[in-house]
């Protein structure tokens, strides 16, 4: 499938325009700075994305002013005294040196110990953090689905986890398969549950439209909880909304 990416300005905002084969129109604001990305059918033009974009101006601005206030995460350098997060919980690390396999461990709900071969690189250490990260997120993701896929009763072929620039998760319809951001390991449980739900609903309706609400609503009555408990949280240093 072709896809054509390119900018347009409007009222000084960028604006990347994304062409490509689809049958209706979507605008998105991404964290973390508010990047402002339109898909477009392949048939409309330029001038049809920039009247779309125009109308809905004040929720755009309304959504990059949000982003900015949204607290973030500073820089990490996974030394000893840092705060890093899991499953919502603010943990403090201490970096252990010694010989053998690295490794994370939960002292209680306030420390993390990092155990790591003396001299380990800081990407080292964050290799060592996000195989922790990763490992406990496919556990809970695993789990949540042992629940979910019964409920939703549609066939899900595959789903992965990865780091996503500007999203919480994705879902490709025709192939059957999600992804889930790594970014949730460190919200609240009842995050993680929203959005892998938000992508299950999409193997019934691929668009953010009524019926898709009306499917959420069903199926997670507090949804709308979970996704400003999300918002409320900080995003990560180097950057992602729904």
């Amino acid at each position: 499938m072709s896809i054509d990416r390119h900018y347009i300005i409007v009222s000084d905002i960028p604006v990347e325009v994304v062409r490509k084969n689809i049958k209706n129109l979507h605008l998105g604001v991404y964290p973390p700075g508010g990047v402002v990305r339109i898909s477009v059918p392949v048939h409309l033009s330029d001038d049809n994305a920039r009247l779309a974009v125009i109308s809905r101006l004040p929720w755009i601005k309304r959504k990059q002013e949000e982003f900015k206030k949204q607290p973030r995460q500073s820089e990490r350098h996974y030394v000893s005294g840092e705060s890093h997060y899991f499953k919502g919980r603010r943990y403090i690390l201490d970096v252990v040196e010694r010989k053998g396999a690295h490794a994370v461990k939960l002292r209680n709900n306030a420390k993390m110990t990092m155990l790591v071969n003396p001299g380990t690189s800081e990407k080292g250490r964050r290799l060592t953090m996000d195989r922790w990260y990763r490992k406990n997120m496919k556990e809970d993701v695993s789990t949540l689905l042992e629940n979910w896929l019964p409920a939703i009763d549609k066939p899900l072929s595959d789903w992965g986890i990865k780091r996503m620039k500007t999203k919480w998760g994705s879902c490709n319809t025709i192939a059957g398969r999600i992804w889930l951001n790594l970014e949730l390991v460190k919200k609240s449980p009842e995050c993680l549950e929203y959005i892998l739900v938000h992508e299950l609903i999409h193997l019934y309706e691929r668009n953010h439209n009524e019926r898709f609400i009306q499917l959420m609503d069903q199926f997670l009555p507090n949804w709308r909880r979970s996704r400003d408990v999300l918002k409320s949280e900080p995003l990560a240093f180097e950057s992602w909304t729904y």
